[in-house]
């Protein structure tokens, strides 16, 4: 068997021929086929890296993304918790002037300011629970002025009567008023009479039964526009002012009494939420203590507040 193989190669000089063992062709052509071989492998792994690399870039740019978009979000957490701090800050300014507002509320209504260590909530809970007796104490008892208030033309107490010229005890206060002002409930109660009083000298008179054992006046009326049994709430329209009966003028005759004993209009005229003591230390016929117990679990719904005064009032 011949192990040789003839290579011939023909150029300007003529022909040449050269003889190589076959092992060196098999030698040749493997080195051929390795070198295709890493060539490939070559190809392949540039291919290889190219595509990592694509994918390497990717990711850094998703992560470059993410980054942005954290950054974004911690921008927007830190605004909202510099906002909720500033919130914070003012909610807190706001509960200690309402402490302060509690406090200065229950010094106003005479009670001790809670303790420093009383919370928001324990505060309103007792200011609630006092304040809520004052309404309904108002809001039964018989305060502010029946009328817009322009003062007194005769004074409760003993004096000389402007018809009669004789000396008696006036039951009741003559606030000065023109002709047909309108007269208000000074407290929720019950029309006990309405119209015309012969006998007393009133002239056109409403009478209202309210509660807890008060009772009032309203005398020389011009116009009445209750009547009889009918409920009032406090600061509804009942009359207008005028000059019947045993008068010499224009006004109102306005009286209160409790348990039949007479009371001096003027301390309940004067009588409000802001100086809710006063007619305990100046109105001593009445057993207040009794009618603040009364009145403990009394719950006004809708109160009507107190009817306004004019600055002569206080005079």
């Amino acid at each position: 068997m011949d192990n040789h193989f003839t290579i011939t190669i023909h150029d300007d000089n003529g022909v040449k021929q050269i003889h190589l063992h076959q092992f060196v062709k098999k030698a040749i052509l493997y080195a051929v086929a390795f070198i295709m071989f890493l060539t490939l492998v070559a190809v392949s792994t540039i291919l290889y890296l190219d595509y990592s690399v694509d994918a390497i870039q990717d990711k850094k740019e998703g992560v470059e993304r993410a980054y942005e978009k954290l950054k974004l979000k911690n921008k927007k957490i830190n605004e909202d918790m510099n906002n909720t701090k500033k919130l914070l800050l003012g909610k807190k300014r706001e509960l200690d002037e309402l402490s302060d507002s509690l406090d200065a509320i229950q010094i106003m209504i005479g009670m001790n300011p809670s303790a420093d260590d009383a919370t928001i909530q324990e505060k309103v809970d007792l200011t609630k629970l006092t304040s809520e007796n004052m309404v309904a104490l108002l809001q039964l008892v018989p305060n502010g002025s029946p009328i817009e208030y322009n003062g007194v033309t005769s004074k409760y107490g003993y004096r000389i009567h402007p018809t009669l010229n004789r000396r008696e005890f006036h039951r009741g206060s003559d606030l000065k008023a023109k002709m047909n002002t309108p007269v208000y409930a000074p407290a929720d109660g019950i029309v006990e009479f309405s119209g015309l009083h012969k006998a007393s000298g009133f002239g056109n008179l409403v009478i209202i039964n309210h509660s807890l054992g008060f009772k009032t006046y309203y005398g020389h009326l011009n116009k009445v526009v209750v009547k009889s049994k009918q409920f009032v709430q406090k600061g509804d329209l009942i009359a207008y002012t005028g000059n019947s009966g045993m008068s010499n003028g224009p006004h109102l005759h306005y009286e209160i009494r409790y348990l039949y004993t007479t009371l001096n209009p003027f301390f309940f005229i004067k009588w409000s939420i802001e100086n809710y003591n006063e007619i305990f230390q100046k109105e001593k016929q009445v057993p207040w203590q009794s009618l603040v117990t009364a009145t403990a679990n009394l719950r006004v719904i809708k109160p009507t507040q107190t009817l306004l005064l004019s600055l002569k009032a206080q005079e």
